[in-house]
C-alpha cells in the first residue's frame, strides 16, 4: 500500500474534465467542422488519422455505421469521399487504396500502413480450428478460390462462385462445395491475409482481391517480414496508435482499440513509456489503475459543439471508459429482446459541449422520407431546453445529409 501511495504521488494528476477534453481532442472533436457540404478528401483523411480505425457493421437502420463517425466530426459530407478512399477510382480499380479493410477492432477500415502490423493476427487465423477444418477438408477448393481471385479479382463471393466449375460436386461427394463453403474459403483467405478487400458493393458485399492488387508492394513486403518475427514490435506500434487515438487510457481500453491481449500489451506500454511516447498519470476516479497519457498531447481549454455518436464510434467503444469519463452507462441493445430494451434499438449518445447529455434511438424511414426519433432519454442534470435545441439542429442536419425531408417524433 505504501509503495502504491508513493507511486501515485510521483505522477501528474488530472481531473476527469481535463481527461475528457484530451479524449475528445484526440478523436477529432476539438476543431471546427467545415461548412455543410464543404468537406474534402483531406478532411476525411484527417479524421482517419485521428481515429485510426473505423468499424464496419451491417446494421443499416439509420445508415451504414462507417459513415456516421465522419458525420459526427465533419457534419454533412459527401459519403462518396469515404467510398473512394476504400474502393479506389472504381469498383474494379486495382490502384492502391487510402483505406483497407481488415479485422482490427472488429471488421474495420484502417490506413494501409496499419495493415502490416496485424500480421500476427493473419498468422493466428491460419491455425484456428474452424480455419484448419476448411483448409484440411477442402484444400483444392481453397486454392481454386485463391487462384480465381488472383486471376479475375476484384470479385464478390457470388462472382467467385460463378468462375468455379459447376456440377454434382456442388451438393455432395467431390468437393462438396456450395456458396457457403466458397464464402468460408474467402473469409479464411481474408482473415489470414492471403486476399484482401478492394471495397464493397452497394449491397455491402466485399470485393475480394489479392493484397498486391490494392496495397502498396512495400507494405505487403513489410507484412511478410513481420510474419517471420515476434509480434512484440507490432503490438507496441499498435498501442502507440491506440494512445494517439485515445489521448489517454488504461491498459484495458488501449488494448481494446485493436483487440490486443496477453502479456505483450504490458510490455508494449512499458516500451512506449521508455521511448517517451507515454507517461503515467492519475485521473480522479481512476486512482486504482494505471492510466497512460500520450506525452505532449495538447489539452484544449474547452471543446464546444454537438454531435450524435454512432454506437460503433471509437469514442464510446470501450463502455467502462465511457462510464468513467462521462458517467454514462451505455450498452448496445440491438440483440436485446424488444420488450427488455431500456433505451431502444439503435441508440446514439448525444455529445454537447464535452458532456454526453442524452440517448436518441433513431431510424431512417426511407419510404416516408423521414428521420424517426423512436426514443429520447436525457441524462440526469441535463439542461433539457438548451440540449433540446441543440439536438433539434443536429437531427435536422442529419436528416438532410441522409436525403430525408423531415423529422418524426411521433412513431415508435
Amino acid at each position: 500500500m505504501a509503495q502504491w501511495l508513493a507511486m501515485t504521488r510521483s505522477v501528474p494528476v488530472m481531473s476527469v474534465a481535463r481527461a475528457r477534453r484530451l479524449a475528445l481532442a484526440a478523436q477529432g472533436f476539438a476543431g471546427a467542422r467545415p461548412s455543410p457540404g464543404a468537406a474534402t478528401a483531406r478532411h476525411v483523411a484527417r479524421a482517419v488519422g485521428r481515429m485510426q480505425v473505423v468499424q464496419i457493421d451491417s446494421v443499416n437502420v439509420l445508415t451504414r455505421s462507417q459513415y456516421l463517425p465522419f458525420f459526427s466530426r465533419l457534419g454533412p459530407y459527401d459519403t462518396a469521399l469515404l467510398d473512394r478512399a476504400r474502393d479506389g477510382s472504381g469498383p474494379r480499380s486495382r490502384r492502391p487504396r487510402a483505406l483497407v479493410e481488415y479485422w482490427a477492432h472488429e471488421a474495420s477500415l484502417l490506413p494501409p500502413t496499419t495493415w502490416p502490423l496485424l500480421a500476427f493476427r493473419m498468422d493466428q487465423a491460419r491455425h484456428r480450428a474452424w480455419s484448419r477444418s476448411v483448409a484440411d477438408s477442402h484444400p483444392e477448393l481453397l486454392e481454386a478460390v485463391l487462384a480465381t481471385v488472383a486471376t479475375h479479382g476484384p470479385l464478390t463471393s457470388r462472382e467467385v462462385e460463378a468462375h468455379l466449375p459447376h456440377g454434382a460436386g456442388r451438393e455432395g461427394t467431390d468437393w462438396g462445395w456450395n456458396w457457403s463453403l466458397v464464402k468460408r474459403c474467402l473469409e479464411l483467405l481474408f482473415w489470414s491475409g492471403r486476399i484482401t478487400s478492394a471495397g464493397r458493393t452497394a449491397a455491402f458485399e466485399r470485393r475480394y482481391a489479392v493484397p498486391e492488387a490494392v496495397i502498396p508492394a512495400e507494405l505487403v513486403a513489410r507484412r511478410d517480414a513481420l510474419l517471420e518475427k515476434d509480434p512484440q514490435a507490432a503490438f507496441t506500434e499498435l498501442l502507440s496508435l491506440s494512445l494517439r487515438a485515445h489521448g489517454l487510457g488504461t491498459q484495458r481500453c488501449l488494448a481494446d482499440y485493436f483487440r490486443l491481449r496477453g502479456p505483450r500489451v504490458a510490455r508494449g506500454l512499458a516500451e512506449l513509456e521508455e521511448r517517451g511516447e507515454a507517461e503515467r498519470v492519475r485521473v480522479h476516479g481512476w486512482t486504482d489503475r494505471t492510466v497512460w497519457r500520450r506525452a505532449g498531447a495538447r489539452v484544449p481549454r474547452r471543446v464546444p459543439g454537438a454531435a450524435l455518436l454512432s454506437p460503433f464510434d471509437p469514442l464510446v467503444w470501450q463502455r467502462d471508459r465511457t462510464e468513467e469519463l462521462w458517467g454514462m452507462r451505455y450498452r448496445l441493445e440491438i440483440y436485446v429482446p424488444a420488450q427488455q430494451r431500456v433505451h431502444g434499438y439503435y441508440v446514439l449518445p448525444f455529445l454537447l459541449d464535452e458532456e454526453l447529455v442524452g440517448r436518441v434511438d433513431l431510424k431512417a424511414d426511407r419510404a416516408a422520407g423521414t428521420l424517426v426519433v423512436r426514443g429520447l432519454h436525457w441524462e440526469p442534470g441535463t439542461d433539457v431546453p438548451r440540449a433540446s435545441a441543440a439536438l433539434q439542429d443536429e437531427l435536422e442536419s442529419m436528416a438532410g445529409w441522409l436525403g430525408l425531408t423531415g423529422l418524426d417524433f411521433a412513431r415508435k
